[in-house]
């Protein structure tokens, strides 16, 4: 027979056997890994790097624009990172990233750039299909690591993709410390305790924290919402909503603005634009096959990456709605690493 070549988890033979479909659906019954991980972030990362240096060899998927973000998450859209330990010098999201994949290959994970569209988690193995090869027999594995994140929720204003990363943020506390932020005028749109909390957070750089709210009352708890009363920078402007994004060249200088009971529109004059409407946990995908809560993040045993299903782990924001950073990624990938490993020794 031909020589076979398995290259990014598929078997590729020549093309007078590709075109014998008997064939076909013969190679793809052979595509098993022993452990997959689903997602490319610093949780996938740190769990590959973890079950490649026991010798697991794990296989991780990192996407095609999954969500709509590039392989590496949300990280990739972020500009400087100061709060990564061991770059005191920081470092662009994407430069983090790129540094954790060449580790994760360093040590033997297969890493293959095809998004997952479906799991079926009923059965052992478990099975999984890529965008590719929906209609094709399934690839099977014994053990998930699920580490697929979570997309901020963003309002799509005029302008927004202009001055995203130069003004417009969905972090505070990733990109609050940046210089372009300091000592100048802020805005933060949402009513909840996050937007409460990233308020408070930006006073600590900006001169004036202007706090815009849809309705004519937060919705946060009552203690923030009496920190954000309480604190001098922080000016909160209620039935108001946002319009447009301006700016110059470079850099956001300024918001359109709406008062949605007197229809009133003026300009707010700032330099930073922080979204604080919550967030989408990637998680439909296992949406009725595993436990959720109520906003849609993975339920996990406190203080595990176990989930509800035996064999599936869950790492990173698409199980943590409260921290959501680089650090606490890694960290419960690091977990999800040493349960999975744990998990397959088991099955052995």
């Amino acid at each position: 027979m031909n020589i076979i070549i398995k290259q990014q988890g598929l078997l590729k033979t020549p093309l007078s056997l590709q075109k014998n479909n008997t064939f076909k659906l013969l190679l793809n019954r052979m595509v098993h890994h022993k452990v997959t991980i689903i997602g490319s972030g610093p949780a996938a990362h740190t769990a590959a790097i973890y079950l490649a240096r026991a010798e697991i060899k794990p296989t991780l998927y990192e996407g095609m624009m999954a969500n709509g973000i590039a392989a590496g998450g949300q990280l990739t859209t972020t500009t400087e990172i100061e709060n990564f330990p061991g770059f005191p010098d920081g470092l662009t999201g994407s430069e983090l990233m790129d540094r954790m994949r060449a580790q994760s290959e360093k040590f033997g994970t297969e890493i293959i750039t095809e998004t997952i569209s479906k799991v079926d988690l009923s059965s052992r193995p478990f099975k999984i299909w890529t965008e590719f090869n929906e209609d094709e027999e399934p690839i099977t594995t014994d053990a998930i690591v699920l580490s697929t994140g979570a997309s901020a929720k963003r309002l799509h204003l005029p302008g927004e993709e202009t001055y995203w990363q130069k003004g417009i943020s969905a972090c505070a506390v990733c990109d609050g410390a940046v210089p372009i932020f300091r000592n100048k005028p802020l805005a933060v749109i949402g009513g909840g305790d996050s937007a409460c909390e990233e308020a408070q957070f930006l006073t600590k750089y900006g001169s004036k924290v202007y706090l815009i709210v849809r309705k004519d009352h937060l919705r946060a708890s009552t203690i923030m919402q009496r920190r954000a009363e309480k604190n001098e920078k922080i000016e909160i402007v209620y039935n108001t909503v946002t319009l447009e994004a301006k700016g110059n060249e470079k850099l956001l200088n300024g918001l359109r603005v709406k008062n949605v009971k007197t229809n009133e529109e003026s300009d707010l004059e700032v330099s930073g634009l922080f979204y604080a409407i919550g967030h989408t946990p990637a998680t439909k995908i296992v949406e009725g096959q595993v436990d959720l809560d109520e906003s849609g993040y993975i339920k996990t045993v406190p203080g595990s990456s176990l989930t509800s299903v035996p064999g599936l782990f869950a790492a990173g924001d698409v199980q943590d709605s409260r921290y959501r950073q680089a650090i606490t990624s890694a960290g419960s990938g690091c977990m999800a690493g040493l349960d999975a490993e744990r998990y397959l020794t088991e099955l052995e």
